[in-house]
């Protein structure tokens, strides 16, 4: 038979699960924080595309390269929020800085959070700050709904808790949402909070601790041509320009929307039919 005293150590490891061990953060250059257990799970290879093939989107991309350049000096920098138009980059973008500062020999841990995970961004936070090198934590698709009081979690680590965000990490995240919550949520608090003004004012002060507001907007027809013949460049794919234009913009008119998304899969389509590898 158990030993009671056992039972209740057993229940009480699962109600306080032990501090996740710190990992080798010198196997690898990116991360995935995952829970139950927590623990921080090495990234083999990074999805990403270069710097050089955003396109249409060079003041968002410069304004964040600076930011990450001067945190991996030590320098101070901005938590940044990258929000707007769905498929321009904005995830790319944040991949795409972190190679490039890595390249410039800084050694910058990317560490991917789940906005599902937000409750257990603290005991990530602790495992983080005493480690011998700086991290940019990113979270994908940030947003929140009417009844999401996830976002409380964020608040604090942005800006407003006792021990706050370690001196190396800094936040950024993408949202299709400029605030983070959907506009009728914050319409509904208005017309249905005793004082609306505070009600508002709750749930926009999220993004307002966010340092670095940076937009992405749709993009126009020349710049996705532009985008689709940076990718035929870079990879060696074939194909002149009236034949790429008739084709994209066929593409394009299919799908009934533009933009980076949309050119990288005409062009992963265009490249298949070549018979040209991109791995």
């Amino acid at each position: 038979m158990t030993d009671p005293l056992d039972r209740i150590a057993a229940a009480l490891e699962r109600l306080a699960p032990a501090p996740a061990p710190a990992p080798d953060f010198a196997t690898a250059e990116a991360f995935v924080w995952e829970t139950e257990p927590d623990h921080l799970q090495p990234v083999a290879r990074v999805s990403r595309v270069d710097l050089s093939l955003l396109i249409g989107i060079d003041r968002s991309r410069d304004t964040l390269l600076k930011n990450t350049l001067q945190f991996a000096r030590g320098l101070p920098a901005n938590n940044a929020l990258l929000w707007g138009a769905r498929g321009m980059g904005k995830s790319s973008v944040v991949k795409a800085v972190h190679a490039a500062v890595r390249a410039e020999g800084h050694d910058l841990k990317l560490v991917e959070l789940q906005r599902e995970d937000l409750p257990s961004v603290g005991r990530l936070l602790d495992l983080l700050r005493d480690a011998p090198c700086r991290f940019v934590l990113f979270c994908d698709d940030l947003s929140f709904s009417h009844d999401d009081q996830h976002y409380k979690s964020l608040k604090a680590v942005l800006d407003g808790g006792v021990s706050g965000r370690p001196d190396n990490v800094v936040l950024y995240a993408t949202s299709n949402r400029r605030h983070l919550m959907p506009r009728d949520m914050i319409e509904n608090e208005r017309s249905s909070s005793i004082n609306p003004s505070e009600a508002v004012e709750e749930k926009v002060s999220l993004s307002d601790r966010f340092g670095l507001w940076l937009g992405f907007h749709p993009c126009s027809q020349d710049e996705y041509l532009a985008m689709i013949r940076g990718y035929c460049d870079r990879y060696g794919v074939m194909i002149d320009d009236e034949t790429l234009r008739a084709e994209a913009i066929e593409w394009q008119a299919t799908r009934g929307s533009r933009s980076g998304r949309v050119a990288w899969q005409f062009f992963t389509d265009l490249a298949g039919r070549k018979g040209v590898s991109l791995s």
